[in-house]
């Protein structure tokens, strides 16, 4: 069991260092900047306190004619609690803030070889979307 709340300031080190840890890149300043207004940053704690993860998330509208929509942008769990309930905790609780600001379509985008993700999201319920990617290296 767990209980998501939204990040504060004083969970910045954890999310930094899981974050870091897991993708390889340390990038606190890209973190703290989740904690602007409008945008959704939730962390989900342990019942015995201890942090396990986070996602980030905003409602955004009409890229390309596109409806407003929420968009998650970022989900890490701790390796040693994934399975637990966790990552659709936060999940849930963040379509739940994307729905009292009105939207009906949660987004995301993965890369097409990260299987855990994909798999973990296709469980909450997500599928392709309407939209396809494009992407070009510059010289």
């Amino acid at each position: 069991m767990v209980a998501v709340r939204p990040a504060q300031v004083s969970d910045l080190p954890a999310i930094s260092a899981l974050d870091a840890r897991l993708t390889g890149t340390s990038k606190p300043d890209y973190w703290r900047e989740r904690l602007a207004p409008g945008l959704h940053f939730l962390v989900a704690e342990t019942d015995k306190g201890a942090f396990a993860g986070f996602i980030a998330g905003e409602v955004r509208a009409w890229e390309f004619g596109q409806p407003p929509a929420g968009w998650v942008f970022a989900i890490q769990i701790e390796p040693k609690l994934r399975l637990k309930g966790a990552g659709s905790a936060l999940f849930e609780a963040l379509v739940t803030r994307f729905k009292a600001e009105g939207v009906t379509r949660v987004r995301t985008l993965v890369d097409r070889k990260d299987h855990l993700i994909l798999s973990f999201f296709r469980a909450q319920g997500m599928v392709a979307g309407p939209s396809l990617q494009l992407d070009m290296e510059l010289p």
